[in-house]
């Protein structure tokens, strides 16, 4: 794959590293390794000549300066260069007991010039260095060298980060960034590459960001004029933005990975995917701080940059700057030939080329790649409206091929479900129905379940909650705890747009009530740091400690629903009533249960204390079952729900 990789040196501990990393390199592709070290001897000789006026009376002559002039320059030159000829005779070492070919370079001059001067035009296709030289001080991320060179070059660069310790176990993932680019494709198939090479295993992650749009609408609507706004068109543009980010975007996104995956299985490499929404550079540095990959790889520019950029895309620069493991900015382009196959065979009529006009700009790249994917699926070779349809039904709701106002009402109608939310572990996204068994994104079959009632109970002890309006006119509660955790931010601007991603990270989930626990990943993630507030309002502790009366967390069944009470419970009692339904079922239950152990003096709710009151819920139901009148024609008895405990034998 490589055939000539450039090594600038300069004997520090990353450049060291780099020199172990292109010999490694080197063997693995039989590649020729060239080193070079850039020397400063004309600014030295520069600097004592604007230092000449501070040599002795003496030396203030004609002769006398020159010769000095000619000893300072002699010896800076030579004494340059043999430091120079040190480093590289350690480089030349080290190939030549790999049986590897080695080019020893030494220039003068400014140091990322000389070294871009001398790749251009030449046949080196991969650069390695370390991220920081001799240079370095306590705050650097990046040295001045590195980054230029990075950002200026041609060709792949791999920037060396991470100096193993002693004893340090070998890192064993390649982290591969997919958008759908043709430069993200091919830093897939170059780390495809590697792990056969290296043995490694690959990830490949994709990012999308839903919150961006909701953060620029959130801050535009209350600087429109009315008269902008309806130019503007700004609720059908709202609107449009919702309907498609919410769930097209991950599904876009997802097939992306998809595709990659297909892509390396055909190499005869597995590849994991993980899908993940936020800022893209963001969540791909967490990912890597949690996994610690060996390596990263990304394009250098992506999916949003322009085919002419020639320096480096902003993500890949702010992984370049803050990555805890190498990376390696790819220069290679790959198009699926899914994709080519696509654009090849794949016509469209000139209603449709005329509905995708109307697609903004910013994402009519991946809308037009998601159809004609959905095209080449179910066997159409032309492209028609009957087409596009299928494709929105399939990348957003059903609603949003229907007009605005219709949207609106569908809205309005899935805000007024009652019922549990199951969210995707894999991905993160909210199936749209209840209940559900695959996601429609990822495939993924774990799903937590978040209901209404958990999130209102937990509200509860934060302090209850209040009421807010959104920029759209949509009504969201926060608790006071989760204010609380919003205001620790005293940057007015950082908070407003934490503020923003938590409550569009809510209209994804279908909730409309925000817990701290709930943004506290968000806030978290903002700032860089855990999130630490004293709240006046009753906690819920998860430890035992809490005081008498105080709610608390006592337990969780397995799909996450939080058993909250006043009471002490033991283990086999908690566990006990996480095995009646989880609701209204549960609720009266343990109310039951409660109610009963507040009559004894209970401080602590036992297996038989719970067994006790499951039991008079059984007696009461029968008791209403009895009593039901057999007749339809009789008028039914009335009875008060709530003195009623819902089990069944089935729950005995």
């Amino acid at each position: 794959m490589y055939k000539s990789i450039y090594v600038p040196v300069d004997n520090s501990d990353l450049s060291n590293r780099a020199v172990a990393c292109s010999v490694a390199l080197g063997k693995a592709f039989s590649a020729k390794l060239v080193g070079c070290h850039v020397y400063a001897a004309k600014l030295h000789d520069y600097r004592f000549r604007q230092m000449e006026y501070t040599l002795p009376e003496e030396y203030i002559d004609d002769v006398e300066l020159e010769r000095q002039r000619k000893i300072h320059d002699s010896l800076i030159t030579m004494g340059l260069k043999l430091i120079s000829d040190s480093y590289l005779d350690a480089m030349s070492r080290l190939c030549g007991e790999s049986g590897l070919a080695f080019e020893p370079r030494m220039m003068d001059g400014k140091h990322h010039i000389e070294i871009l001067k001398d790749l251009a035009g030449s046949q080196h296709d991969l650069v390695v260095l370390g991220a920081l030289g001799v240079g370095r001080a306590r705050d650097s991320v990046i040295g001045s060298v590195c980054e230029r060179v990075a950002r200026q070059s041609d060709r792949d660069v791999w920037v060396v980060k991470h100096v193993p310790e002693p004893g340090e176990a070998e890192r064993d993932t390649i982290l591969v960034g997919i958008d759908g680019s043709p430069q993200s494709f091919g830093a897939l198939m170059t780390a495809i590459e590697l792990a056969r090479t290296f043995d490694k295993k690959i990830e490949a992650i994709a990012v999308y960001d839903p919150y961006l749009h909701y953060s620029v609408f959130n801050g535009i609507v209350n600087v429109l004029t009315e008269q902008a706004a309806k130019v503007f068109r700004f609720e059908e543009q709202n609107q449009l933005h919702e309907e498609i980010i919410d769930t097209g975007l991950a599904q876009i996104y997802q097939s992306h990975l998809e595709v990659g995956e297909r892509m390396a299985s055909e190499d005869g490499v597995a590849v994991k995917k993980t899908l993940l929404d936020g800022k893209p550079f963001q969540k791909i540095i967490d990912h890597a701080r949690k996994t610690n990959p060996w390596l990263i790889v990304v394009g250098r520019i992506g999916v949003h940059s322009p085919r002419e950029e020639t320096g480096l895309g902003s993500n890949a620069e702010n992984i370049l700057r803050a990555a805890p493991c190498d990376v390696l900015l790819s220069t290679r382009l790959e198009v699926p030939r899914l994709d080519v196959r696509a654009e090849e065979t794949v016509r469209w009529t000139p209603e449709a080329e005329e509905r995708m006009t109307h697609v903004p700009e910013q994402v009519k790249g991946i809308a037009r790649t998601g159809v004609l994917r959905l095209a080449l699926e179910k066997g159409h070779s032309v492209i028609t409206s009957a087409v596009i349809d299928e494709a929105m039904d399939r990348f957003m709701p059903k609603s949003a091929s229907a007009a605005t106002k219709a949207l609106a009402e569908a809205v309005a109608l899935e805000r007024a479900k009652s019922g549990p939310v199951s969210m995707c572990k894999s991905c993160g996204v909210a199936a749209t129905q209840s209940g559900a068994v695959r996601c429609t994104v990822c495939g993924g079959t774990d799903f937590e379940v978040i209901s209404r009632e958990m999130i209102e109970k937990i509200a509860a002890v934060e302090g209850g909650l209040e009421e807010e309006t959104t920029y759209d006119g949509r009504k969201l509660r926060w608790s006071e705890d989760a204010r609380k955790g919003l205001w620790t931010m005293k940057n007015a601007y950082q908070r407003r747009r934490v503020k923003a991603r938590v409550e569009k990270r809510a209209r994804m989930m279908k909730i409309d009530a925000i817990t701290l626990d709930f943004a506290r990943q968000v806030i978290e993630e903002e700032t860089g740091t855990p999130l630490d507030i004293k709240s006046s309002a009753p906690q819920i502790r998860e430890s035992a400690d809490a005081a008498v009366g105080e709610a608390r967390l006592v337990a969780r069944d397995d799909k996450k629903n939080p058993l909250i009470s006043t009471f002490e419970w033991t283990a086999d009692a908690a566990q006990r009533i996480l095995r009646v339904p989880a609701g209204f079922m549960r609720n009266q239950t343990q109310e039951r249960i409660e109610q009963l152990a507040r009559e004894r003096a209970a401080a602590t709710i036992d297996l038989g204390l719970v067994e006790d009151g499951i039991e008079i819920g059984k007696k009461m139901m029968a008791e209403m079952i009895a009593n039901y009148p057999k007749s339809p024609s009789a008028a039914p008895a009335r009875h008060n729900l709530n003195e009623v405990s819902p089990i069944t034998a089935s729950e005995t």
